[in-house]
């Protein structure tokens, strides 16, 4: 029985997944549950609305990481807030920078904040996918498909989880970019 929105999806479960290959999985799946095609029930509605939260957390690439992450064996937000020396400070004082921009309400004071977060973002995706690939190049000669027995290295996957709190802490910060 699928169990997670890889499994769901069946799609192999990798942080650089194939382009198209969401949305192909998606609607393959989507058309034998649409009503036109099967008879319309409580199991299909249940079916239909997991195939939904499967694609939505598979769309996003920080959700996706975490799901993967956590299917590694690696820790999950809640059980590992670390984060790097200084990172919490620099994002203190990014996050009073910010909100002065926002106060004052100049799109051209709010503009660079943006881009900076957006390239920060792109960075911590980079990471995240040279992580990922480090745990499959290292994982390569196991048999078994991602999971808690690949045995990828425990420092490792707590690399993966410190980067993917950084990452947080940007969207964060665009989110509240966005709101203005």
């Amino acid at each position: 029985m699928p169990h997670d929105a890889f499994d769901i999806l069946g799609l192999s479960p990798r942080f650089d997944l194939p382009p198209g290959s969401l949305q192909s999985a998606y609607l393959a799946l989507s058309a034998k549950l649409h009503p036109d095609t099967a008879a319309p029930d409580i199991e299909a509605e249940l079916q239909s609305a997991k195939l939904n939260e499967a694609r939505r957390v598979l769309e996003n690439p920080e959700s996706r990481a975490d799901l993967l992450l956590r299917r590694l064996g690696g820790p999950g937000k809640e059980q590992d807030k670390s984060l790097p020396h200084g990172f919490l400070a620099e994002m203190l004082e990014v996050r009073e920078e910010i909100d002065a921009a926002i106060r004052s309400g100049d799109p051209d004071k709010i503009a660079p904040w943006d881009d900076w977060a957006g390239q920060r973002r792109k960075q911590h995706i980079a990471e995240v996918a040279r992580l990922f690939s480090a745990v499959v190049a290292a994982t390569a000669n196991t048999e078994v498909a991602p999971g808690p027995d690949t045995h990828a290295s425990p420092d490792l996957l707590k690399s993966i989880r410190a980067e993917l709190n950084m990452w947080r802490y940007i969207e964060r910060l665009v989110e509240q970019l966005h709101e203005v």
